[in-house]
């Protein structure tokens, strides 16, 4: 946005147009006592030359993600970006992070979100995908409200460990609207398909699962699919969009609604995003679908072309038929997936997944080598586990950060009850970078 600076003049003149003779008088309406006295405690004004020496001093405080070794995980992945993405989702014509308004003016855009929701479809085992939503925590939100309408019914149950951050976003969209959520949760890691029997019941609208969950592990997708809707209600999955390179579609198992976060296909780790929600049901469900969903068709001259199909928000749509307030989608970060996945393809998928199973697998045989440090859930796993750890898991993501190396996350900062120390591990990480986190955790294991 262009700076337009106002001189003394220009601001007078616009004082006067409105009709009153000072700034103060145009805030008289404001209560002296709420209103800040004295000067406002702000750094000097500075010269640009100054300006851009500060901002490069903060900005060295900071670390590149690129300049150190991330084990870092939780939602968010350090996986390689091709340099491709940035070069043509920066071009003119895709610099928008939003659908147009005039839709069907913008056909390239549309285009990119029909072979998103296409490619999407094809790698969830889904019968349709929508534009994308927000991120991965608010399409599970919209999932959850999703199934209370659909079923009638008022309860949701999340079916063993879910990323904390989208549980408390479930709750912030279930609030005020008597829906009861239920949590099931085990100690092995994952849920008990039996115990997770005894909590469904016929006022259950959805069963939520995350697969691999919050800690990595995989969790019995085919039981408790069977469990949901021999009970009626519908059967929502989590997914990591990367471990569909080789495990199976949740569509051949049986789920309804698969909701993920997208961030793994092409777009940088952001601190807060912005992240692409992906968000694609049964056709059943298409007409009650939040967002938008991009369809193709053939104009007056018998040309292919492409048109928003269904756009389910209030300003479009009656507003008691709106299913979603939120229909915005992630348009840069949907085109960033879209040439993410076209540049990959199949093929490209499956290995980046073998990669990271592999290069976890390896790294969680060899932590578990060295003394006082052991699994905390002996559960299969994708890219992600959970280590307990002889000392704080808090002491060593400080120990290590010293040395270039992001250990992971302390699963304290989620629950205060919880411990462990969750590692993720991406292609991106090689052979050396791995022997020498090994090894670095062999040292703080002697000093202590």
């Amino acid at each position: 946005m262009a700076y337009i600076p106002s001189t003394d003049t220009d601001r007078q003149e616009m004082l006067k147009a409105i009709g009153v003779a000072s700034f103060e008088e145009l805030l008289k309406a404001i209560p002296t006592e709420i209103r800040t006295k004295g000067e406002i405690n702000i750094p000097k004004r500075l010269s640009e030359f100054e300006v851009l020496n500060e901002l490069r001093n903060l900005e060295s405080v900071n670390k590149s993600a690129d300049k150190i070794i991330s084990f870092l995980g939780g939602g968010a992945y350090d996986h390689f970006i091709p340099s491709a993405i940035a070069a043509l989702t920066s071009r003119s014509e895709f610099y928008t992070a939003y659908t147009p308004y005039q839709a069907e003016v913008s056909q390239g855009t549309l285009q990119a979100i029909y072979e998103y929701q296409t490619m999407v479809c094809r790698l969830t085992g889904m019968d349709v995908a929508n534009a994308s939503m927000y991120d991965g925590g608010s399409a599970l939100g919209e999932a959850a409200l999703l199934a209370v309408n659909h079923t009638g019914r008022n309860e949701i149950i999340i079916a063993g460990k879910i990323h904390p951050h989208y549980l408390k976003i479930i709750r912030t969209y279930c609030e005020g609207q008597d829906i009861v959520i239920n949590e099931v949760v085990s100690s092995r890691g994952s849920v008990l398909p039996d115990k997770l029997k005894t909590h469904i019941s016929e006022k259950t609208a959805a069963v939520i699962v995350q697969h691999p969950n919050f800690y990595g592990c995989f969790e019995d997708v085919d039981e408790i699919g069977d469990l949901a809707h021999a009970a009626g209600a519908l059967y929502i999955v989590s997914v990591d969009p990367i471990s569909l390179g080789i495990l199976t579609p949740p569509g051949e198992y049986g789920a309804d609604i698969v909701v993920g976060e997208g961030q793994v296909f092409g777009c940088p780790q952001n601190f807060g995003g912005p992240y692409l929600g992906i968000f694609a049901a049964k056709e059943f469900l298409l007409r009650k679908m939040p967002g938008r969903i991009s369809g193709v068709t053939i104009d007056t001259d018998g040309q292919r072309g492409f048109v928003l199909t269904v756009q389910t928000r209030e300003q479009h749509i009656r507003r008691e038929k709106a299913t979603s307030n939120i229909c915005t989608n992630q348009g840069l970060m949907m085109l960033s997936a879209t040439i993410y996945l076209a540049l990959l393809g199949k093929n490209g998928i499956q290995e980046v997944a073998n990669l990271c199973l592999q290069k976890a697998q390896y790294l969680a045989s060899a932590i578990v080598e060295i003394p006082g440090f052991r699994m905390k859930y002996n559960r299969p796993f994708f890219r992600e586990f959970v280590i307990e750890t002889p000392i704080p898991a808090a002491e060593i993501i400080k120990l290590l950060s010293g040395k270039g190396i992001l250990a992971g996350l302390d699963l304290k900062q989620f629950d205060p009850k919880d411990t462990g120390l969750l590692i993720a591990v991406t292609e991106k990480r090689t052979k050396e970078e791995l022997d020498l986190f090994m090894s670095e955790l062999k040292k703080i294991f002697d000093r202590f």
